[in-house]
C-alpha cells in the first residue's frame, strides 16, 4: 500500500506562512488528482484543496485566497502553501488522491498560536 509522506508543519503565530510537501512513491502520481486533507482536534478530516492531473485547481471556502496547492510531477510531490494562517487552521494535514487511493501518511500537525 502506499502511504504518503507528509512534511513542513510547525508552530506559527496567526498571520505567519508554512509551506507543506507531500511526496508520494507512485509511479503514476501524475495521472491523479490530489488534494490536501485536514483534520481539527474533534472534528472529521476534511477536504480543503485539489489540484487536478493536469493543474486546476478548487479550494474549500474557507481557505480560499490564503492555501495555495500546486504539484510537480517529475518530483512525485504534492505541496500547499499556507499564508496568512489563523487559529482556525491548527490541525493535522493529510495528502491523498481524491478521491483517496492510497494509505493515510502520519501527517503534518500546523499549530497556530501566538
Amino acid at each position: 500500500q502506499v502511504q504518503p509522506v507528509e512534511s513542513g508543519g510547525g508552530l506559527v503565530q496567526p498571520g505567519g506562512s508554512l509551506r507543506l510537501s507531500c511526496t508520494v512513491s507512485d509511479t503514476i502520481f501524475r495521472l491523479y488528482a490530489m488534494g490536501w486533507y485536514r483534520q481539527a482536534p474533534g472534528l472529521q478530516r476534511e477536504l480543503v484543496a485539489v489540484v487536478s492531473s493536469g493543474g486546476s485547481t478548487n479550494y474549500e471556502d474557507s481557505v480560499k485566497s490564503r492555501f495555495t496547492i500546486s504539484r510537480d510531477n517529475a518530483k512525485n510531490t504534492l505541496y500547499l502553501q499556507i499564508n496568512s494562517l489563523q487559529a482556525e487552521d491548527t490541525a493535522v494535514y493529510y495528502c491523498n488522491s481524491n478521491p483517496t487511493r492510497y494509505s493515510w501518511g502520519t501527517g503534518t500537525l500546523v499549530t497556530v498560536s501566538s
